[in-house]
């Protein structure tokens, strides 16, 4: 049996320039390829705590509005033998926003969705922002998949 873990969060972060919607990527320090905001849940944490933490972490962004992608990740790791399931979220920021990256990463880029997808390396990074991008940029989200984070 394969173990299945979800003890990671990601999110896709959107912010406006010059009227138009980017998405954030990030560059990873030890594998040097692009992706966007990840971490792992602290013990006691919930799902969307863990991501604003991680977002504030990895960025010295605060979440504007933050909402339930309605997207799962999912792909074996054979590293560990087991079935990783993430749960992503989507992330608007304050427009122009500015980034300040931590150690985990060595580069940023904010994109549209064709720069994006040519940048990552993983099939299922592609799937993701092609979800998030239609149901968070081309159209409004519904109000219920909205998550204060009061």
């Amino acid at each position: 049996m394969i173990p299945i873990n979800t003890s990671v969060v990601s999110g896709v972060v959107l912010s406006m320039f010059s009227n138009k919607y980017r998405m954030l990527l990030l560059k990873r320090t030890g594998e040097g390829y692009w992706c966007h905001v990840a971490g792992k849940i602290d013990n006691g944490e919930l799902a969307w705590e863990a991501m604003v933490r991680e977002l504030r972490e990895e960025t010295n962004i605060e979440a504007k509005d933050l909402y339930n992608g309605e997207y799962q990740q999912q792909f074996y790791d054979p590293s560990h033998n087991q079935i990783m399931l993430i749960t992503c979220f989507a992330i608007y920021c304050e427009p122009e926003q500015i980034v300040h990256l931590n150690e985990e990463h060595t580069d940023y880029k904010w994109c549209d969705l064709e720069e994006a997808k040519a940048l990552v390396p993983f099939p299922n990074q592609k799937k993701l922002y092609d979800h998030i991008w239609l149901n968070f940029v081309e159209s409004r989200p519904p109000d219920h998949l909205k998550i204060n984070v009061c």
